[in-house]
Parts: structure tokens; sequence; C-alpha cells
């Protein structure tokens, strides 16, 4: 299902946020951080689960902050009570650390919200000035395709906005964020994800902005009380190398995925 939006507020200031992961300390600090920079509409690219604790704290904060959210495959899997996630990996490594996540998210899930996690569009589609907006989470061709920076030609990411049919494309699913105009005009944003550091060192996380008036986006920097969540994914008994890359800003997990150049860039 794709939502189509033609309101005022989306000429003005708008905020995108990639994946939440059950990082409700975060989802604020962001939330409250576009607020205090203007923007008038915010939105969710999916996987609101997942990683991080407590998985029911999100819904309410994304109804108390307005935001207008998309399904992720976290988000697919959990409504229609898949065994898996549906991350798109493929060594072992990481998928024995993505199905702890996801039991453990799976089992504190309530009916209630797969219902409304359920009813969540798998994409957005409107128009800011001139440019044809789509907002989806992994690529516009499949929700878990991972659009890597140094893995994406020019050539690529033409003909994938052609083919979508949009100016610009917002993704997220790979938690680091990159944007790149096209020579042909077109803008491939992923905005990264709210819920855990981008790979960097920093416990900080980043969002993406784009400013009235404005066709490039801003990433903004966050930083929230990350030992108070990283104490909370301790007292849920979530794994040691979650907690790590809260606290340190370096991923543990998930690393096999990564292409050579993104992966140089971290620790491990």
């Amino acid at each position: 299902m794709t939502l189509r939006l033609q309101e005022p507020d989306l000429e003005g200031t708008i905020a995108f946020l990639g994946g939440i992961y059950s990082n409700h300390a975060a989802l604020r600090a962001a939330a409250e951080d576009a607020r205090s920079r203007g923007a008038r509409r915010l939105f969710c690219l999916g996987d609101l689960g997942g990683f991080g604790p407590n998985p029911g704290t999100i819904l309410p904060l994304l109804d108390e902050f307005e935001v207008i959210t998309l399904a992720g495959n976290y988000d697919v899997a959990l409504a229609e009570k898949l065994p898996d996630c549906g991350c798109g990996y493929t060594h072992p490594f990481d998928n024995h650390f993505a199905q702890l996540s996801y039991d453990y998210t799976n089992r504190r899930t309530s009916d209630r919200d797969r219902a409304r996690l359920k009813a969540l569009p798998d994409s957005i589609r409107f128009t800011r000035g001139a440019r044809r907006f789509l907002l989806c989470h992994g690529s516009p061709r499949r929700i878990n395709e991972f659009l890597w920076e140094s893995g994406c030609s020019d050539a690529f990411l033409s003909r994938l906005l052609r083919e979508a049919e949009a100016d610009t494309v917002l993704c997220a699913h790979t938690g680091i964020h990159w944007a790149r105009r096209v020579p042909d005009g077109g803008l491939l944003v992923n905005a990264g994800a709210v819920g855990r550091p981008p790979n960097d060192g920093s416990p900080r996380i980043w969002y993406a902005l784009f400013e009235a008036g404005r066709e490039e986006p801003r990433f903004i920097d966050v930083t929230y009380d990350q030992e108070s969540l990283a104490r909370e994914m301790e007292e849920e008994s979530l794994p040691r190398e979650f907690v790590e890359t809260i606290r340190t800003g370096w991923w543990t997990t998930c690393l096999e995925i990564l292409p050579a150049k993104e992966r140089a860039r971290g620790r491990y």
C-alpha cells in the first residue's frame, strides 16, 4: 500500500528518521531536535523494533510527535508473526544476532501493536516543490535491499530513480546515512538510523532534514542519554554486543553484510 500525501506543510522543513530499533531515548531526542529546527512534518522510514529494549514504547512516541510512518521489514515480520525479521542477511553470524533480537522483540509485541504495524503503508509519495518524493524502507525495489554508498554507481541510482518514477528517494535499512545527487538531477538519500550509531565510534545518532526551500538534505547529529538505554538493555538481558554498540558507537554485529569500504571505517 502506498500512502499519497498532499499537504502544505510538506513545502516547509521536514525530517526523516531511519530505523528506530526500539531506542525510545534516541527517538525522543531526534524528534524534539527536529521540532526545534522547525520541522513541520516528521517521517519514519520503518523498522520500529529490534536491537533495543521494550518495543512497546515506540508507537506511543510516534503518536506523540505525530510522525508519519511506513513499514520496514521488521514491522512486516512482526505483523505477520513470521519466524524471522526478513532483514536480508546471508552470513550465519549476522543471522544469529538478528534472530536473538527478533525473538526478544516478537515476544514483547502485543497483538494490538501488531495490528498497528500491519496497517502501515509500505511506501509514501508526495510532491515538494517540483520534485516527486518516494519514501521506502530498503529500496524502491525491495523492502530489505541494502543500498550502500560504496555499492551504488550513478548509473544504477539514475535507473533506480527512473524506474521508481521519483526525483528524490528516501530510504534507510542499512543503518549508515549518506546522500548522492546523480548527473541527471536525481537524489538518493539514505537517512541511516535513529536507533543505533552509524559505526563511527560515537554514540550520537543521525537523521535527515530538508529545510524549507532547499532540495539538498542536511544530516543532523543528536546526542541522548545512551547510558540509561544501555542499562535498560542490560536489565532486559539483551546481548552484551548490542549494549557495547550503544555505549561506544562501534558496531559489533551485522558486520558481515557491510561492504569493504564501509567496514573499514569501523573498529571490527
